[in-house]
């Protein structure tokens, strides 16, 4: 190329060089999109992959560690209960009934404050329980009556004439019988939550039988030293 063809060129790609960087200007301001979406794909943030539900820490029975579960399947799990936890609920109602029916005898008749105040914890406690349990049933569509069962033969339970014996006493005579009656009866609530603690499914129940076995033989406790003092 000669000194005279390059002094000719200089100036055309320079205006072309213009005209391309000015159209480009021009396009970039017309384009409200971010930088990245402008670029093209390739320079767009891609986001982190949304994983499943976080892992759950899942309380043990009483005794046991917990564990983790996978998130998504403890939401969507059913609640779990087998016919133990059923059977449980059904005779726990019974049973608690009657420990209310002899509590409420001792406001009349115990002699002793003291015996008053454990029938009084007893109707404060256990009435509610009642409560509980039926509900538990009622949720899951079941009766709380089984029929053809005969409830004296749950362990604690008291015969009916026994209680008769007891709401005929008065004074000292009903301390000592309503000491000895509760104590069968509570001893009894034990032996079934406690059974209940290695053979049930439902998380609720397994909290509720460790509950009753602890408080009631705490109780216990009490009543037989109300005896020796």
């Amino acid at each position: 190329m000669t000194g005279r063809q390059a002094r000719v060129w200089l100036p055309v790609t320079a205006l072309v060089a213009l005209l391309v960087l000015g159209g480009l200007a021009l396009a970039g301001r017309g384009d409200t999109r971010p930088v990245a979406a402008r670029l093209g794909p390739a320079a767009t943030t891609t986001p982190a992959p949304t994983g499943s539900a976080p892992p759950v820490l899942v309380p043990g029975r009483p005794g046991e560690p917990a564990a983790t579960h996978d998130g998504g399947q403890v939401r969507n799990a059913a609640p779990r209960f087998n016919s133990l936890d059923v059977w449980y609920v059904r005779m726990m109602i019974p049973h608690h009934e009657q420990a209310l029916e002899m509590a409420t005898l001792a406001p009349d008749r115990a002699a002793d404050p003291r015996i008053r105040a454990v029938a009084d914890r007893i109707r404060a406690a256990q009435g509610p329980e009642v409560g509980v349990l039926r509900a538990w049933l009622s949720t899951r569509d079941l009766p709380a009556e089984v029929t053809g069962h005969d409830h004296a033969t749950m362990r604690g339970m008291q015969s009916a004439e026994a209680v008769r014996q007891l709401a005929a006493a008065r004074g000292a005579a009903f301390d000592r019988l309503f000491v000895q009656m509760m104590t069968a009866h509570h001893q009894g609530a034990v032996v079934m939550s406690t059974d209940l603690l290695t053979v049930g499914a439902d998380q609720a129940m397994q909290e509720f039988a460790n509950a009753v076995a602890v408080e009631q033989s705490a109780e216990i406790t009490r009543m037989r030293a109300l005896l020796t003092r």
